[in-house]
């Protein structure tokens, strides 16, 4: 464990071991070294405690990505709070919930979205304060020049140390919920330290690193991402979603700014693989690519690591409740035969697994059953969700506290686990958590559906595809484009349905529920 109680400490000593080091690049955009960083999320503190955040509080950060976003997850965690991000790009009522329900004292919110936000806000009777950025300035002045138009209404006094305990919150992650809504995952000091250690253990990351943030803010890489890097000194790179899906461009992006540990989901590296060009540009620099959050498919990590020799390629797996708690080295090079996923791998130093059955009895190895977990990377729980909470965990004899992460697996004599499905209902898209029937409630909120039940289906190319059977009582249905469009603006795009089959009415079981394997069977 290192030897900082806080999450934020570890970029604080980076910032007194070399102010003048670049922590953070916005490409074609400008940068911002450890010491301006420092100032500047200091300032953000002294902002936020005058607003009246303290210890245990929650900040909302409804920023795209950003120099003025790594400063506000910083000035939070130094205020004492734990910060909040929000998609900004999802359904403005979608991120008004999440920062309702967690109770954010304050966000920092894009100028332009201010106001919507508000109402949004305002509707759910939340009224929090706000400190309103203009994202169009970059490197860092959008943040800077709110501040100082704060400053001239009142000046922030420096903030006290806020003396936060490794049990406090540093963030809250809002995934996927059962329900339709959204759920906050609680992740402590303690939880992030121990896993920022393990990757400073096992990935050996340097000052001279220059890491890739591609993951967004309200997902879990970007942990490994902001925080691994700011712990060593390193620089860290931001890619936009302008740019983040455009196979070329980013191709052209990771080899012009050197980046040497990259981390994404597999669905990007299949999308540079492929459509990159990855053989034009100069890629000297990267030595390790990692990656996350759903099945690689073989044949697209033969062609990359083809493309690719030199890195060397991690398979990490782990739900946002555990962070990473297996990983796997793929061996190289990809045998030309073969055709399966490799496996999770190992459990991470820092964690112990176990492998269970329906009734918490452990199975032996070569069996399937339900990967569990227990250490300090655990989460500490669902935001004011009790009952989810403890259906999360097995409690053993010992006391030991076990998250069932819903994965089924089995392991092989070498201790390393094989991913085989999900338990419920939860599918991987496009490297997030999705739960179907957040994506229903979202469907039965159009007019005009009737009833919506949503599956999802292996797909060779895209890894899972969603379909969405749908009936209404009106004679003239929705288009396509009618459908899609209420869906953008519904529901987060990885959520939005691939296919939409209309019925007149849904197939329905004996005790008149919606049929599932009959719709399975319709595809």
């Amino acid at each position: 464990m290192s030897a900082t109680s806080c999450l934020h400490e570890l970029f604080i000593a980076s910032a007194r071991q070399d102010p003048q080091a670049v922590a953070v690049v916005e490409p074609g955009q400008g940068s911002i070294s450890y010491g301006e960083l420092d100032a500047l999320s200091d300032r953000l503190r002294d902002r936020l405690a005058m607003l009246g955040v303290g210890r245990g509080d929650r900040v909302g950060i409804y920023l795209p990505k950003s120099i003025d976003s790594v400063a506000t997850l910083l000035g939070a965690l130094k205020a004492g709070a734990a910060y909040v991000p929000v998609d900004p790009g999802a359904p403005v009522a979608r991120g008004a919930y999440i920062l309702h329900n967690c109770r954010v004292k304050v966000v920092v919110v894009a100028a332009s979205l201010a106001d919507k936000l508000g109402s949004a806000l305002g509707e759910l009777g939340a009224t929090p304060a706000s400190i309103a950025v203009d994202v169009s300035l970059a490197a860092g002045s959008g943040l800077r020049s709110a501040l100082d138009a704060a400053d001239r209404q009142t000046a922030a006094v420096a903030a006290d140390k806020a003396g936060n305990e490794p049990d406090d919150l540093a963030y809250i992650l809002y995934t996927s919920g059962s329900t339709g809504k959204p759920k906050g995952v609680m992740l402590s000091h303690e939880n992030a330290l121990s896993f920022v250690d393990w990757c400073s253990e096992s990935f050996s990351p340097t000052a001279a690193d220059r890491f890739s943030s591609h993951a967004p803010f309200h997902f879990d890489l970007s942990i490994l991402d902001i925080h691994v890097c700011l712990k060593h000194g390193a620089t860290l790179i931001l890619i936009g979603e302008d740019i983040g899906k455009d196979a070329p461009r980013l191709a052209q992006l990771i080899a012009d700014e050197r980046i040497s540990i990259w981390y994404s989901a597999p669905s990007i590296l299949a999308l540079l693989a492929q459509f990159g060009g990855l053989a034009r540009h100069d890629y000297g620099a990267l030595r390790q690519v990692l990656f996350a959050g759903e099945v690689f498919a073989v044949k697209h990590l033969r062609t990359l690591s083809t493309l690719w020799p030199r890195p060397r390629y991690f398979n990490l797996y782990g739900p946002t409740e555990t962070n990473v708690c297996t990983w796997y080295e793929v061996p190289l090079p990809v045998p030309a035969e073969r055709n399966t996923p490799y496996p999770i791998g190992k459990v991470c130093s820092h964690l112990r697994a176990r492998v269970l059955d329906d009734g918490g009895a452990a199975v032996g190895r070569g069996s399937e059953g339900e990967l569990c977990i227990a250490g300090p990377a655990v989460m500490r729980g669902y935001w004011e969700l009790p009952e989810q909470t403890a259906r999360g965990f097995f409690i053993d004899a010992d006391g030991t506290a076990w998250y069932r992460t819903g994965d089924i697996v089995n392991e092989a004599d070498d201790a390393c686990y094989t991913y085989l499905g999900r338990r419920d209902r939860m599918v991987k898209r496009r490297g997030y958590r999705v739960e179907l029937g957040e994506i229903e409630a979202g469907l039965y909120r159009h007019a005009k559906v009737k009833e919506a039940a949503v599956l999802a289906f292996a797909d060779e190319q895209a890894g899972v595809s969603i379909t969405a059977f749908l009936s209404s009582d009106e004679v003239k249905r929705p288009s396509l484009i009618e459908i899609k469009r209420f869906c953008a603006e519904n529901l987060p795009l990885y959520m939005i349905p691939d296919k939409f089959s209309w019925f007149d009415s849904l197939p329905k079981t004996s005790t008149d529920k919606i049929d599932y394997q009959r719709l399975k069977e319709i595809g």
